[in-house]
């Protein structure tokens, strides 16, 4: 079998799953400020933040092993590296077990994956999708329109999410890693099912053999401390979702406003909402790259970049590798954690997951890392704008016109 084809079953036309539930819950007083609504919030969920390769996947790959029904996995980037042959060691171990693994990649993320490493997988029994294969003569075929989510649920009972993908570029350096920095998630609770359905969604419309749903989300509540909501983009109209959550609590915030984001392009009605939130006494810092693997984005960011710190915005660039998270903190209450970048491929073309988080125990777990990460950006401000070298100010301009298309 070819790279890049699957083994797709057609979907039983008599079946149809239930609807989903938006389940409404009344969210503490103090919280519900930061919520845009009460709709599929999930009540007594664990929210356990990881950071960086060295805590993330120890922690996929130990639930993925313990799994006792299924394991779905879905990312943008698939390595066959020595990071991709553990993920691909534990999906086989638990194939040959006779655990249901689906695997969904992205064409483009994973380029360049040989078709042998993939056909292990299916040897094994392992079911797997290259998402959208570069195929110019298939029908609706749009080389813009990738999965980009970095997900894993197993048993539907414990999920993870976040911004990493399965490469060497995450894993520690001490490994044989590069050390990128970014930030995951792993989620138990409610919350799980809005995942396993999402992943659900999008297997089946790029063909996947049909299996049967997971249970509805109830509003039952959990033991944990957290209310999340998960941002879904696969439908058309939600595919503003993350942008509204994000300029729902810019314009509630009070306090403050921390924000890392690695591919940082924001539209000016985002950057609107940023400035103004400065000028209202709001402390926002952004932290984004100091030398980004995409140095299309990382030019425009320098043009983007000066102009909010004109107004009051404290802009901080990462030294040494890439900083790839994706997180936010609002008033040490609200906070973020997923794939969103704040660029147009984001926001008009990728499937992207993001998960909301009202607790304040998670914030602060995030804003002692923002802390940390801090302590090693160099502040870029509109000094340093006037000190970068005229060339570099021209390209810097260049890209930011290409801005629609990165």
């Amino acid at each position: 079998m070819k790279r890049g084809s699957a083994a797709r079953a057609p979907v039983p036309q008599v079946v149809k799953d239930p609807p989903s539930r938006a389940i409404s819950i009344s969210l503490p007083k103090a919280l519900r400020v930061y919520a845009r609504s009460d709709m599929r919030w999930r009540q007594g969920c664990d929210v356990t933040v990881l950071r960086d390769g060295a805590q993330t996947y120890p922690a996929m790959l130990e639930a993925m092993a313990a799994a006792k029904r299924s394991i779905c996995l879905e990312t943008y980037i698939l390595a066959a590296d020595q990071t991709g042959d553990r993920f691909k060691a534990v999906m086989i171990e638990r194939a040959h077990a006779g655990i249901a693994v689906r695997l969904i990649y992205d064409a483009v993320g994973s380029f360049g994956l040989p078709g042998g490493w993939v056909e292990d997988l299916r040897a094994a029994g392992c079911q797997v999708i290259d998402f959208n294969p570069i195929a110019p003569w298939r029908r609706r075929f749009r080389l813009s329109h990738r999965d980009h989510r970095k997900i894993v649920v197993v048993d539907d009972e414990v999920a993870f999410t976040g911004g990493l993908n399965i490469s060497n570029d995450y894993a520690p350096v001490e490994e044989g890693g590069v050390g990128w920095h970014d930030m995951h998630c792993q989620v138990v609770g409610s919350i799980v099912i809005d995942l396993s359905r999402m992943f659900r969604r999008t297997w089946l419309r790029t063909g996947g053999a049909y299996y049967p749903p997971p249970r509805l989300p109830t509003s039952s509540i959990g033991t944990g401390s957290s209310y999340v909501r998960l941002i879904d983009n696969t439908r058309r109209r939600s595919r503003s979702s993350t942008r509204r959550a994000y300029l729902h609590v810019l314009r509630a915030a009070r306090e403050t406003v921390w924000i890392a984001n690695a591919y940082f392009l924001p539209d000016r009605g985002l950057r609107r909402a940023i400035t103004r939130a400065a000028r209202r006494g709001v402390d926002v810092r952004i932290m984004v790259p100091g030398h980004s693997d995409v140095r299309v984005i990382e030019f425009a960011g320098l043009y983007v970049l000066r102009g909010l710190a004109k107004h009051g915005v404290k802009v901080l660039r990462w030294r040494g590798p890439m900083m790839h998270a994706k997180t936010a903190v609002v008033d040490a209450t609200w906070s973020t954690i997923g794939s969103y970048n704040f660029d147009s491929m984001s926001r008009f073309n990728n499937l992207e997951s993001t998960v909301e988080i009202l607790d304040r125990s998670v914030a602060g777990t995030l804003v002692t890392n923002l802390q940390q990460d801090f302590a090693n950006c160099n502040v870029y401000d509109a000094a340093s704008w006037r000190a970068l070298p005229w060339w570099l100010k021209a390209i810097a301009w260049l890209c930011y016109r290409m801005r629609r298309f990165l």
